[in-house]
């Protein structure tokens, strides 16, 4: 069976992920804002041309729900990026030394305000080198400042438990912004980086204290609420504007 199939509505042109699922009683198809990918489950035994004949009736709906997500934002000068929560216009400086720096803009500069973040003095993100290097260096800035910013709340708030985890990876997931293994390792995207300082931390919080508690207990969220003063308004922040992180560092990506 092919692993996806084309299907065509106005003009455009959508690809179509196709999984198996044992479970599955009927067709459904799901598309996450992360990835930007269309999926249709089927039933095991589900016949390859009934998939293709199911998706073609909901062109219209697939092609709806993706012009309804948020543009892509690549990481590329003219862009404007959150960076700990303050928008920073991406400025190439070919001619200057070092890698990537944030600076205060000109008194006269204006920056767009981004959803869910303020920023009273307008911020410059600063690309040095060739242009063919500025998405990575970029990335690699973002990561490396995540790693910082990380290990130092997880230090802090497993302190205040009498806790200490095991290591601190990053990963980009779609699907949860951190994670603890049984064996004390934390895990976090590294896109908690572009989220306001408070999100990250409570983040932090909420993870350390999985190493108390591996579940979402009673006991578990006092403890968080116990070390994180900002737990509902960092849980309704992520609510209203985590999706959207997912929009920084991608290119549109042209159908057909």
């Amino acid at each position: 069976m092919s692993a996806f199939l084309d299907v065509n509505h106005s003009g455009e042109t959508y690809r179509v992920l196709l999984k198996r699922a044992p479970a599955a009683r009927r067709f459904t198809l799901r598309i996450r804002a992360a990835s930007r990918d269309v999926t249709l489950t089927m039933p095991r035994r589900g016949a390859l041309a009934d998939a293709r004949d199911f998706a073609e009736r909901h062109a219209a709906w697939i092609g709806a729900r993706l012009r309804r997500l948020p543009t892509p934002v690549p990481f590329a000068p003219g862009e404007i990026i959150p960076f700990r929560g303050e928008p920073h216009l991406i400025v190439h400086r070919p001619m200057v030394r070092g890698t990537v720096w944030s600076e205060s803009a000109p008194p006269d500069f204006s920056c767009v305000a981004l959803p869910g973040m303020e920023t009273a003095a307008p911020k410059l993100l600063c690309v040095a080198g060739r242009e063919e290097h500025i998405t990575r260096r970029i990335a690699d800035f973002l990561k490396m400042n995540a790693k910082i910013d990380l290990e130092a709340a997880v230090r802090r708030h497993a302190g205040a438990i009498g806790k200490k985890a095991a290591s601190v990876t990053l990963r980009d997931t779609s699907s949860r912004w951190g994670s603890c293994t049984a064996s004390g390792s934390l895990n976090f995207s590294w896109r908690l980086i572009l989220a306001p300082p408070s999100v990250l931390d409570y983040l932090a919080a909420h993870e350390v204290c999985h190493l108390v508690h591996l579940n979402h207990s009673v006991r578990f969220w006092a403890l968080v609420s116990s070390i994180c003063a900002q737990t509902e308004c960092a849980e309704a922040w992520l609510s209203a504007h985590g999706s959207s992180l997912h929009r920084y560092g991608k290119s549109i990506v042209a159908a057909g």
